[in-house]
């Protein structure tokens, strides 16, 4: 029994010191503790660890109960030795019990530190790709805000060029009506013209006739 338990003890420090130190058997004990705290696992821990529990109340109420015997008289050999073979298997189970905790809330602390590390290379990420998504729209807003600027030149000078060919335009307007007015003062000419023309030559047949 006294074997066992020390075995067990140096089998519990043996994977306390594996998972305290990164080695590269800490990852096969992390699987193998993972295992074991699945399905079944729990249930078959918790009963070995109640019938350990079983054991150090009995070898505790055995030697109480020889040190109850003493009270009465002196302790003989025997008792002197089952007193120690039951104090020494109660701290053996008991400080096996403790190690048994120890493993548990460190594999239990080590996966909760596993996840807070990939959750923060996550958050980590997605801040990386925010960034670049902002860099990204920052790079795209100049690059529009460089066509809008482009744009916004080019329709300034065609508004300038609209209006340099609005003022011809009006300008060559002004020569047309002007032209159309001489026009129209050349017709009107022409027909005075014409009809001083056929008074003449009425004049001229009259002087005929008469001579």
């Amino acid at each position: 029994m006294i074997h066992l338990l020390f075995t067990v003890i140096f089998a519990e420090m043996g994977v306390i010191m594996t998972l305290l130190f990164k080695t590269p058997l800490r990852k096969l004990v992390i699987l193998t503790l993972d295992k074991v705290k699945r399905g079944r696992g729990p249930v078959v821990a918790k009963t070995v660890g109640g019938t350990v529990f079983v054991v150090l109340s009995s070898s505790l109420y055995s030697m109480f109960k020889i040190q109850d015997r003493a009270v009465e008289g002196a302790l003989n050999p025997t008792d002197q030795v089952l007193t120690a073979k039951h104090l020494l298997e109660a701290s053996l189970m008991g400080f096996l019990l403790f190690l048994a905790l120890m493993i548990d809330r460190l594999h239990h602390y080590i996966r909760e530190l596993r996840l807070l590390r990939k959750t923060m290379e996550a958050a980590k990420k997605q801040n990386r790709a925010m960034d670049e998504g902002k860099n990204g729209k920052s790079e795209e807003a100049k690059a529009l805000q460089e066509k809008i600027e482009t744009l916004t030149a080019k329709i300034k000078h065609l508004e300038s060029e609209c209006e340099v060919k609005a003022k011809e335009a009006k300008a060559k307007q002004s020569e047309v009506d002007a032209l159309r007015k001489q026009s129209e003062g050349f017709l009107l000419e022409y027909d005075q013209l014409l009809k001083d023309n056929q008074s003449l030559r009425s004049q001229l047949e009259m002087d005929q006739t008469t001579s």
